[in-house]
């Protein structure tokens, strides 16, 4: 079972090399806009948006998938939308959600179990939390945490990230097998 989820990665992989380059940019366009719906939907629809917005993770999961460049240039994409329609969102999305999707969706392809793939997500997002809340001083958490370091802050923020990084590859999991049978 472990074996067959990186077998379909493999095999979205290989179908995204044989699309042209046109094709390609219009699903980095695709993808780039909704990440950037989803993650804007906490500053749109306050409340609900805040369901919706985690789910910005996914399209650059998808995108880094189809190849490890088209993830990041969906990244950076995505970053340059939200610059100019909710920088708000600015500060959240390159080190959290977004770092998150890339890390899983690269994780996907170069990694070869889901302990190094659930590493992989941890140590990037914990890394963007913490350069948020004590390189930036930007009080990410609210008034959760503050943004001078404390061991324990940092030790729960690390669990945190693990448990959330394990919920995304679980959820990358189901979608890429749905995806599996849609693409054939």
């Amino acid at each position: 079972m472990r074996k067959t989820i990186f077998v379909d990665v493999a095999s979205i992989h290989n179908k995204c090399k044989g699309l042209s380059y046109t094709n390609k940019i219009v699903l980095v366009g695709i993808f780039s806009g909704l990440a950037a719906v989803f993650q804007s939907a906490g500053a749109l629809f306050p409340g609900v948006g805040y369901i919706i917005s985690p789910l910005a993770t996914a399209p650059i999961i998808f995108c880094s998938i189809f190849s490890a460049r088209l993830g990041f240039l969906s990244y950076v994409l995505t970053i340059l939308i939200l610059l100019f329609s909710h920088p708000s969102e600015l500060i959240i999305f390159p080190f959290t959600t977004g770092l998150l999707g890339l890390a899983i969706g690269v994780g996907f392809l170069i990694c070869g179990t889901y302990l190094t793939l659930n590493i992989m997500g941890c140590s990037a997002l914990s890394l963007g939390i913490l350069t948020v809340l004590y390189g930036l001083k930007f009080p990410l958490l609210g008034p959760l945490a503050s943004t001078t370091p404390k061991l324990s802050m940092v030790v729960g923020i690390v669990i945190f990230s693990a448990l959330y990084s394990w919920i995304w590859i679980l959820a990358g999991k189901i979608m890429l097998k749905r995806m599996i049978r849609i693409i054939g």
